[in-house]
């Protein structure tokens, strides 16, 4: 990372292209999800059939932007902000989560400010490696599932195999739409709830206005 007037480097071009597709790949997502899942003959959000096309395409975009974020981790020091250390890792969780329910209403300094060696608090750090190896994952897997029902185990446990990949499917979109909605409120956090949607405009991080 470099730094620039006292603002540090912190999303070099492929991290901030690679984001804006994801995000409006997931939101499509979403929406396309929760039109297929509550669509009936008296209320549909939009055309049923356009939104499973929708939907299957935009899981393929998603799945290969997940393809050049797991490439550009492997091929730049990015990687190194996912790694989770286990020593003290329970400490550290709970005293930024003490400062984002308590803390920062008393204008207390965070704990764990970022810098050009810290690019996230320990709790971004851990919810953001389950989000991006563990839910992502899981999501563009059981999609490719459904998308070829053929390649499901057709029963586990006399249970329908598409049934309990369709619900695993389901409940990791659930959980990363959950994710979004904490993500962008924490995004707003700042001296100025702009400030962080900037930087992942421009690249730069400026701790003089966190």
């Amino acid at each position: 990372m470099k730094e620039s007037e006292n603002k540090i480097y912190f999303y070099p071009i492929w991290i901030r292209i690679w984001h804006g597709l994801n995000a409006i790949g997931i939101l499509v997502l979403i929406y396309t999800g929760i039109t297929m899942y509550y669509s009936n003959r008296g209320f549909q959000l939009m055309d049923f059939q356009l939104a499973i096309n929708m939907h299957n395409i935009t899981g393929i975009m998603v799945g290969l932007s997940y393809l050049i974020f797991s490439i550009g981790n492997l091929r730049t020091t990015n990687h190194k902000h996912y790694k989770v250390k286990r020593i003290g890792m329970f400490e550290k969780v709970l005293k930024q989560s003490q400062y984002y329910m308590v803390g920062m209403f008393n204008n207390q300094h965070p704990p764990f400010p970022l810098s050009e060696k810290r690019k996230f608090n320990p709790l971004q750090k851990l919810i953001y490696s389950i989000i991006m190896y563990v839910f992502m994952p899981g999501l563009i897997i059981t999609g490719i599932g459904l998308l070829f029902p053929e390649l499901i185990i057709e029963n586990v446990y006399h249970l329908s195999g598409i049934f309990l990949t369709a619900l695993l499917h389901a409940s990791l979109g659930f959980l990363v739409s959950i994710f979004l909605i904490i993500h962008l409120y924490v995004a707003s956090i700042g001296k100025h709830p702009l400030e962080n949607f900037k930087s992942i405009l421009n690249g730069y991080h400026d701790p003089n206005k966190h």
